[in-house]
Order: C-alpha cells, then structure tokens, then sequence
C-alpha cells in the first residue's frame, strides 16, 4: 500500500480509468479533448481556467498537469498566479456569502 494518497506517477494512469467502464471512460474522455480544443477561448485561456479550478477543486493533478500545460501554451508566472488568485477569491468569496445566512439565522433567533 502506499505511504501517500497521492503519487504523481497516477497521472500517467489517467486513461486507464476505461479499463473498469470502457463505454462511459472514452465519451469522458472524447467530452474532455473537446473541451480543451481551441474555440472561443484559446488553448492558453482554457489551461490557466483549467488550472485556477485545479486549485478550487483541490486536485494535485490537475495542478501539474495545467502547471505544466498553462506553461506550454505561453502563459507567464504572473498570469498562473494571478489565476490562482482568482480562484481563491472566488472560493473565499463563496465562503463569506454564507456568512449572510449565518447572520440572518442570528438575527431570526434573537428576536
């Protein structure tokens, strides 16, 4: 068994997730080469999206392998980073919005 939850080795392993459901694992699949073909969005736009939602979802796979393809398509340090910020604000935004349920619900019980 292994020491962590996470190999980066599993990324490689991708694609054999068919191995277990081979219909549904290669329309994900066909789906997601679509998605990432370019369209109204360049390759470069939809890898540092790719990559800002790799950090909301938490995925270490995600985040090298958009790490690596927002670099690829020429992306600079600066934009992944600030894209990874966008995400955090988002994130932390979505956070703080519940903390108006949480004063409404204080507000109903202290009446």
């Amino acid at each position: 068994m292994s020491k962590d939850y996470y190999n980066s080795d599993d990324l490689k392993k991708f694609p054999n997730v068919t191995e277990f459901q081979e219909e549904l694992g290669e329309k994900f699949f066909k789906y997601y080469g679509a998605v990432f073909e370019e369209g109204a969005l360049t390759k470069r736009e939809k890898s540092l999206i790719a990559l800002a939602v790799a950090h909301t979802v938490q995925c270490p796979y995600c985040i090298d392998a958009y790490s690596s393809e927002s670099l690829e398509t020429g992306a600079s340090e600066e934009q992944m980073m600030e894209a990874v910020h966008v995400a955090t604000a988002i994130r932390g935004g979505a956070s703080l919005v519940h903390g108006v349920q949480m004063m409404n619900k204080v507000k109903d019980l202290s009446m």
